[in-house]
């Protein structure tokens, strides 16, 4: 492959996300194994004192566009900023996080460079000089390895599956910064809602404790919280405890809700229907703690227990505080 790894570096505020570490250090592999450079592209506000960061986990140039207008994800000048970029560069791949903004951005470039583009990827390889993305198809029933043509590739990385490493010693990336003009949009984006102040956002986090219809109500969702807390992780929901209104959807995870792939993941009182197991099936490690012994979920859980979790909970946060010294 010929042409620079274009990594689109994802912020949050004035920090970058997880997930920007993550794809900038995939990037890093892919340029090591075709010999070319790493370049970041950033689009925020107040972002700028950050790029240098990039350069810990291997990015070589980085491009940022620093306005507060973009403080906000806007489809249409997020997508110009990096298509003036792409072609600019010539990249051969472009790396984007399969979050919430890089699944919008990812097909809208792939449209206007004319490419192809790979989403929800878990593993990315280059071999006899091909470019293959492994990703997850049919309800996560199946891994689909698929070889990509035309260039530049597109590939968005699904989070926490591909692991964020520093390089020693790090390098100092050259920091330039790109014009911004508002191209012609009919849409505008005045503000980003959510519900509670989450942590971590559920698709990064490394520990999501989940909640089902066996909680009952949403008032028994404090335990939960406070397991979650005891572990540093968050609070998720199924599909049928959103429907009832005992969650916000931003909890949800499944085919309808988030994606997620955690270190530890804790389902309490759900089932593991298909349309769950898909949104969590990657998750490190799953345990389930469901009263009844023939629920799907313990037929891929890694660990399960049968028993009520409202005395199954309490008992592992509080063996978990004395563990953590947190009692």
């Amino acid at each position: 492959m010929q042409g620079p790894i274009l990594v689109f570096a994802e912020s949050s505020g004035s920090e970058f996300r997880k997930s920007a570490f993550e794809a900038v250090t995939e990037g890093r592999r892919l340029a090591d194994l075709s010999k070319t450079e790493v370049h970041a592209l950033s689009i925020g506000h107040k972002i700028r004192d950050q790029a240098n960061s990039l350069g810990k986990f291997g990015a070589d140039k980085v491009s940022v566009a620093d306005d507060e207008t973009l403080k906000l994800f806007q489809p249409d000048f997020y997508r110009q900023i990096a298509l003036d970029l792409a072609k600019k560069i010539n990249p051969s791949v472009i790396l984007l996080p399969a979050t919430s903004t890089g699944k919008d951005l990812a097909p809208r470039l792939a449209i206007h460079l004319n490419t192809v583009v790979a989403t929800e990827c878990t593993e990315l390889e280059i071999s006899d000089d091909q470019f293959i993305a492994t990703r997850p198809a049919y309800a996560g029933k199946v891994l689909l390895k698929v070889k990509m043509r035309g260039n530049p590739k597109i590939a968005s990385l699904r989070p926490n599956v591909f692991t964020a490493k520093e390089r020693i010693p790090a390098t100092s990336p050259s920091v330039q910064s790109l014009p911004f003009e508002k191209p012609t949009t009919k849409m505008t984006v005045k503000e980003f809602v959510t519900h509670g102040a989450k942590k971590q956002d559920l698709t990064e986090a490394g520990v999501i404790v989940s909640g089902g219809r066996g909680m009952g109500g949403p008032e028994n969702y404090k335990i939960l919280e406070e397991l979650a807390s005891v572990l540093g992780g968050v609070v998720g929901a199924s599909r049928a405890s959103v429907d009832a209104g005992w969650r916000p959807h931003s909890d949800q995870v499944g085919q309808t809700g988030r994606t997620v792939s955690p270190t530890l993941y804790i389902a309490c009182g759900i089932s593991g229907a298909i349309q769950h197991r898909v949104g969590m099936i990657n998750s490190k490690v799953i345990v389930a703690i469901n009263k009844d012994p023939e629920a799907p979920i313990f037929g891929f859980a890694d660990y399960g227990i049968v028993g009520d979790v409202f005395e199954v909970v309490p008992a592992l946060t509080q063996e978990m505080r004395k563990y953590y010294g947190k009692s």
